[in-house]
């Protein structure tokens, strides 16, 4: 039996939310992330945006310059992964096998299910109503034999598009396609394609292995060409769970104070800490991020003896790699921290949280525990753990 495997893409997903839930930003171009004159940068941007080239990732800055009559607005992401939750669980109507990519993506097994609702194109259009029902939200759909073509013809029509690829099409699919869709292909590998005047995937197909496998290494040589004939996994994991937890900040202006920086660290730690205690998760690897007034990028990280969701060890952990790490002595533009690595949380050993008092250890996951109670009630920061001074 072929497999048949489709990917759900809910198209500019929290800027048609914004749309959805306010009627009068319809048709407007409205773009979701940092305000005007900050220095953050895009989390979503609308089609109408799109037209002007906003993109996400994009400086908010550039966005304004780009489109300064768009409406601005910040993020709700507990809003987002509301409405997220209610498509997702939508989508189990259609079929069990249900694997969440990301809040605004998933991926479903198909495969069996034409005897009884139709031909792919039929279920598409049934996945893509149910999201309708559900949400009042747009979606772009893929449907194909393997994920790598579900993903790829989710992102053929957008918006609100279906492109249903059979097995006997691939190939003539995927040859016109820029090598730069390619999972993998990051900014140094597309420079080599370009020198290689590796275009498409159809020209990646007639290029010979072994000459590729010169110039990218033999391993990702065989990978890209696999590709290339759209051969991919087809396997789908319900139920399974984002592969990080991650907070960023950009700061108003390049930050080089030390006091300021834990200060931030701390922040972003708790902001961390806190959605992995409400997702049911600890992780092991704790990794910081850095980017400098030039663009420039750093990342460290490191592996912890027990899995934590605690914000004092995550914080001491993301401390002890920024003291470490013998970075440049210039200013910083943007800090992050983040948390992966998941083991079951009842393995997580919490700190004890005065030092040597065997009941205060026991004490420190009901004191998580109300404080993410009260923030939830009152917002995120009312409550947070105290943070001790060095010096």
């Amino acid at each position: 039996m072929n497999r048949l495997i489709a990917h759900v893409d809910l198209d500019a997903f929290f800027a048609s939310c914004e749309q959805r839930d306010y009627p009068e930003y319809r048709g407007r171009p409205v773009v979701v992330g940092a305000r005007p004159g900050g220095r953050g940068v895009v989390a979503a941007a609308s089609y109408e945006a799109r037209r002007f080239g906003i993109r996400s990732a994009m400086s908010i800055g550039e966005a304004w310059r780009r489109c300064p009559q768009a409406v601005y607005l910040r993020p709700d992401i507990r809003r987002y992964a509301e409405i997220s939750r209610t498509v997702f669980a939508a989508l189990t109507a259609i079929t069990p096998s249900v694997e969440k990519a990301s809040i605004d993506e998933a991926y479903l097994d198909l495969t069996g299910l034409e005897k009884l609702l139709g031909p792919p194109v039929e279920i598409g259009n049934r996945i893509k109503a149910v999201i309708r029902e559900a949400a009042e939200l747009p979606a772009s759909v893929g449907i194909g034999p393997n994920r790598l073509i579900a993903k790829l013809g989710s992102d053929y029509r957008k918006p609100d598009g279906l492109t249903v690829v059979q097995p006997n099409e691939v190939l003539d699919f995927i040859g016109p396609l820029p090598v730069s869709v390619l999972r993998g292909n990051g900014p140094v590998t597309q420079k080599v394609f370009r020198r290689l005047n590796i275009a498409t995937c159809a020209d990646l197909r007639r290029c010979d292995t072994a000459f590729l496998a010169q110039h990218l290494g033999r391993r990702a040589a065989i990978g890209f060409k696999r590709q290339a004939r759209g051969v991919a996994g087809s396997r789908i994991v319900p139920g399974s769970q984002r592969k990080s937890i991650s907070k960023e900040r950009t700061f108003a202006s390049d930050a080089a104070d030390e006091r300021f920086l834990r200060d931030q660290l701390a922040a972003l730690a708790r902001g961390v800490a806190a959605t992995a205690r409400r997702e049911h998760l600890a992780g092991r690897t704790v990794k910081l991020k850095l980017r400098y007034h030039d663009f420039t990028t750093l990342t460290r990280q490191t592996r912890l003896d027990v899995p934590t969701q605690d914000e004092r060890v995550l914080r001491a952990a993301a401390l002890e790699l920024l003291r470490r790490a013998a970075l440049p002595d210039k200013p910083i533009r943007l800090l992050g921290v983040g948390l992966s690595d998941w083991a079951a949380p009842g393995d997580a050993t919490q700190p004890d949280l005065f030092g040597s008092a065997p009941a205060s250890a026991q004490r420190a996951p009901q004191l998580l525990d109300a404080i993410d109670t009260v923030n939830a009630r009152y917002g995120d920061g009312k409550l947070r753990l105290g943070m001790r001074r060095d010096g």
